[in-house]
């Protein structure tokens, strides 16, 4: 916007200089001519006094000397009875020029090398009429032109200097209010939720901004309220869940007893986490800060074990590797947890009691992969599969477990791929960009993903 009222302030002023300059110099290079030739009819005029009273050579030379250059003027006194024709100063005209200025009798200019003549009639006392020839140089007709084309030039850049500065300033005065609502939008955009535009500048971005801030406030009152209606809906849980957990509590001792207590407890703790996130409105799978994150070996460890039962009652075989030493990911130890228990349940919701799956983890120099396959009968559209609120179809499914993986992975940089396992099923590939790691070159991180995809694609036998 700025530049183009520049542009248009430049084309403007430019178009009116051009307008104006041009017939001013035209209309100063005519006042130089005519200047020049009044000049020259004044020195004429001052030789038809003589002229009248005498037609003597030398008092007519006297008279030339006195009245100008001598060779800038000259007379023509054609031949009388009894006298020859005179020719004084230095004369330029064609004789057929003066002669027919003397037979109209009246002032007639003349073309000659470097300039034009002024042929002027005066009658003398014998009734004759002799001709004054006063030479006009070209350099005396276009005296001063150049010096007045310079100043009007000068006199045009300096208005289009001008008019380009007050574009500036007129165009910086309309920019950064826009500049400020764009930064503003990126900024609530980005969830920066306190993000506000100040309500200045001309009066249509004036409106904007204001309308910009209506937004944000409501956009901030609608979250509020959301968040308000989340905790409340998860509170409303705990009712239940008490009865759960009273009812667990009396199921006696025993492996299945102990998991239904484990469950119910971490049911409740995963509850709380809804409440307070909700109060505190904090992203659940925000990116975790330098030197935060869990260990996904000792994760993945933990969520076998407990989805190992409940696999070991419907005969599925499973497998886990890459667990045998600690490897840091930059995810909150609650959020791949809920991850992994996405990804699971769907082995368990969506393949036929019998089917094996497997756990594999993977740590590279730049990412760890954690990846999920099974024996299913596999997904038929993947990217259907990765939508937002996409489910399958059967009783139970919302279409948001996968959802929430991407969203973790793509908070520390990674994604999540879905494909074909060598378990003959579906294979879900989390990819999770390490912190605090030098830039790799593409070329080079293609190579290491084809290497780790490569690793994790030899096939493995199920316990």
């Amino acid at each position: 916007m700025r530049w183009a009222l520049v542009k248009v302030c430049v084309a403007v002023t430019t178009m009116v200089v051009v307008a104006f300059a041009v017939p001013l110099g035209l209309v100063i290079k005519e006042m130089a001519r005519d200047r020049a030739f009044s000049n020259a009819e004044r020195e004429a005029a001052a030789i038809a006094p003589a002229l009248s009273i005498t037609t003597d050579r030398d008092e007519l030379e006297k008279v030339v000397a006195s009245a100008g250059p001598g060779d800038a003027m000259a007379v023509h006194i054609p031949a009388g009875e009894g006298t020859k024709a005179v020719d004084i100063g230095s004369g330029r005209a064609p004789a057929k020029d003066i002669a027919t200025t003397r037979r109209l009798g009246r002032a007639s200019m003349a073309e000659v090398p470097g300039g034009s003549a002024l042929l002027q009639p005066t009658a003398l006392s014998s009734g004759d009429i002799a001709v004054v020839e006063v030479y006009v140089p070209e350099s005396e007709v276009s005296n001063g032109v150049a010096t007045a084309w310079a100043v009007l030039a000068a006199v045009g850049v300096a208005l289009v200097v001008g008019s380009v500065a007050v574009a500036d300033r007129l165009g910086v005065r309309m920019v950064q209010p826009a500049q400020r609502l764009v930064e503003g939008a990126h900024e609530l955009g980005e969830g920066r939720l306190a993000a506000r535009v100040p309500e200045e500048g001309p009066t249509e971005l004036r409106l904007a901004a204001v309308a910009f801030n209506s937004m944000a406030d409501q956009v901030v009152q609608l979250l509020a309220n959301e968040r308000e209606l989340a905790a409340d809906l998860s509170h409303r849980l705990r009712t239940p869940l008490t009865v759960l957990r009273l009812n667990a509590a009396s199921l006696g001792d025993g492996p299945a007893a102990e998991q239904t207590r484990a469950a119910v407890a971490q049911l409740e703790r995963e509850v709380d986490t809804i409440i307070r996130t909700a109060r505190e409105a904090k992203p659940q799978t925000a990116a975790a800060g330098p030197g935060a994150g869990c260990d996904a070996a000792e994760v993945v460890c933990e969520r076998m074990e407990f989805w190992s039962a409940l696999a070991e009652d419907e005969g599925r075989k499973w497998r886990v590797a890459g667990v045998d030493r600690p490897v840091r990911t930059p995810v909150a130890r609650a959020d791949l947890a809920a991850a992994l228990d996405a990804l699971l349940g769907n082995v368990f919701r969506h393949t036929p009691e019998g089917t094996a799956f497997a756990v594999d983890v993977h740590n590279g120099e730049d990412a760890v992969i954690v990846l999920v396959s099974d024996a299913g009968p596999g997904i038929l559209d993947p990217q259907a599969a990765m939508a937002r609120g996409r489910g399958s179809g059967s009783a139970g499914s919302t279409g948001l477990g996968l959802d929430i993986v991407r969203r973790l992975a793509e908070s520390t940089g990674g994604d999540v791929r879905i494909g074909s396992s060598v378990l003959g099923g579906t294979e879900v590939r989390i990819w999770f960009q390490l912190d605090g790691r030098a830039p790799v070159r593409r070329g080079h991180r293609v190579r290491r993903r084809r290497a780790l995809v490569s690793a994790f694609n030899r096939p493995r036998s199920l316990p």
